[in-house]
C-alpha cells in the first residue's frame, strides 16, 4: 500500500487544523496522524483525502470527515486496554484510529459488501478489529460488557440494548435526531439502571438501519 512524504505532509497539516478547531486529546492527533486516510477512499478524491470532509464509499455510506471522527473519539476519551464496540464499521478508518489507540475493538457493519471489503482490507494495514456483520441496534450481546461503545451512523433513538452492554462507568457515544440533523450524545452508566446524558452539538450523519434494511 503507497504512502509517501507528501501524504505524511498533508495528515500533518490536518492534524495542525483539528487542534485549531479543538481536538485537545494527543493520543487522538497521532493516531490520525498515523493512518493513511486516502487508501481508505476512492481514487477518484485520492488528491482531497486529508481536506476535513467526508467522502463517500459505496452502499451509500460515507467516510466521515477527520474532525467528527477525532471529535467522537476524544468524547470517548479511550484508554489502552478499552474494550470498545463500534456500530458502523463503514471504511474501517474509525476503527484504526480506535485500534492506534490501544483499544481493543469489535466493530459490526450492516452492508455485507462494506463488511466483506473492509474485513479483507484492514489486515493490509496491520489492523485487525473482530469483525462481524450484524444489526447494529443489537449490538454484540455475547460479547458485552464494553467499556466504551462508539455509534457512526445517525440513530432515531438510543437502542436499549446498547445501554445494556456497556459496563458500569462505561460510556456510549451516539449521534441521535432524525435523517437532517442528530446531537451528539455521550452516555455514562453510573448504576445498572441510573445512566447520565449530556449534548455535544449538532452533526449530520448517514442513518443507522436495522436489519429490515439490510443488502
Amino acid at each position: 500500500m503507497a504512502d509517501s512524504y507528501k501524504y505524511k505532509g498533508l495528515r500533518q497539516k490536518l492534524v495542525d487544523h483539528l487542534r485549531e478547531k479543538g481536538i485537545q486529546q494527543e493520543a487522538v492527533l497521532s493516531a490520525i496522524n498515523a493512518i493513511p486516510r486516502h487508501l481508505f477512499i476512492d481514487n477518484a478524491f485520492e488528491k482531497f483525502a486529508y481536506l476535513d470532509k467526508p467522502f463517500p464509499i459505496g452502499s451509500g455510506q460515507t467516510i466521515s470527515q477527520p474532525y467528527t471522527v477525532a471529535f467522537q473519539t476524544q468524547l470517548l476519551n479511550i484508554k489502552r486496554g478499552d474494550k470498545v464496540l463500534e456500530i458502523g464499521t463503514g471504511s474501517g478508518y474509525q476503527a484504526c484510529v480506535l485500534l492506534e489507540m490501544g483499544a481493543k475493538v469489535f466493530t459490526i457493519e450492516r452492508h455485507k459488501p462494506l463488511y466483506l471489503e473492509v474485513r479483507n482490507f484492514l489486515p493490509t494495514l496491520g489492523y485487525s478489529p473482530k469483525f462481524f456483520h450484524g444489526d447494529g441496534y443489537e449490538g454484540l450481546p455475547s460479547f458485552a460488557p464494553f467499556d466504551k461503545i462508539l455509534v457512526t451512523a445517525g440513530a432515531p433513538f438510543v437502542p436499549e440494548a446498547l445501554k445494556e452492554q456497556l459496563k458500569i462507568g462505561g460510556q456510549l457515544v451516539i449521534p441521535v435526531g432524525d435523517s437532517i440533523n442528530q446531537v451528539m450524545t455521550s452516555i455514562i452508566r453510573l448504576e445498572a439502571s441510573k445512566f447520565s446524558v449530556t449534548e455535544h452539538g449538532d452533526f449530520m450523519f448517514v442513518p443507522l438501519l436495522d436489519k429490515r434494511s439490510w443488502d
